[in-house]
Formats: structure tokens, C-alpha cells, sequence
């Protein structure tokens, strides 16, 4: 079992810029497949992106605006934001499943979630 803790959220005006952070504690990240999801008031949670040992893969919504990231000594996964829509809007939430999954955009695969952070982007 792997604790997984989220920092960073806030309120941010459209094109603008946010860094989350997810600390993972009780096991080591590298032998993890690392996700990030968020879910927004009335809809569906949905796959943002995802890390597993350097490999990446990213929603075509976020595409060349957000870039995850993974440092494996500190034990964390950052994702960076940039070029914010007001429909990134979200609760964001930090996921781990243990060893490289066939599908990382699929949320039923993942077995630990953090709490989440809120996300706003104004017009």
C-alpha cells in the first residue's frame, strides 16, 4: 500500500500556470504506474496523465500544455500546468498502481488515490 499526499492547487487566471505535486510514502515510485486524474462538479472522473518508470502518456485534451514528471529519490510525481482553460477546472487526484499497467488511462486499474486538490481557472 503506497500513501499518496497532493499540493499545489489554487485559483489561476486562464493562460496561466500551476505545479501539483504528489508525495508517495511506504513504497518506492519506481515500481509504480503513477496517474493523474481530475473530476469536475457534474461530471465523470477522467485521465489526465501518467508516469511509470520515465514513460509518459497524456489525455489529448492536455496535450503539450501539461508535462508529468517523476523523481524517484524524492519520491515524487509533479504534473506542470501551463496555458490553463477554464475547463481544466477540476479536483485533481494522485494515483498509484503497482508495475507498469497496460491501460494508465483507465482509473479502475489504479488501487491508491490521494485526497485531491482543487484546480480553478478563470476567464
Amino acid at each position: 500500500q503506497v500513501q499518496l499526499q497532493e499540493s499545489g492547487g489554487g485559483l489561476v487566471q486562464a493562460e496561466g500556470s500551476l505545479r501539483l505535486s504528489c508525495a508517495a510514502s511506504g513504497r518506492t515510485l519506481s515500481r509504480y504506474t503513477m496517474g493523474w486524474f481530475r473530476q469536475a462538479p457534474g461530471k465523470e472522473r477522467e485521465f489526465v496523465a501518467s508516469w511509470s518508470g520515465g514513460i509518459t502518456y497524456y489525455a489529448d485534451s492536455v496535450k503539450g500544455r501539461f508535462t508529468i514528471s517523476g523523481d524517484n529519490a524524492k519520491n515524487t510525481v509533479d504534473l506542470q500546468m501551463n496555458s490553463l482553460k477554464p475547463e481544466d477546472t477540476a479536483v485533481y487526484y494522485c494515483a498509484a498502481a503497482q508495475g507498469r499497467l497496460l491501460r494508465s488511462d483507465y482509473s479502475g486499474a489504479y488501487n491508491n488515490w490521494g485526497q485531491g486538490t482543487q484546480v480553478t481557472v478563470s476567464s
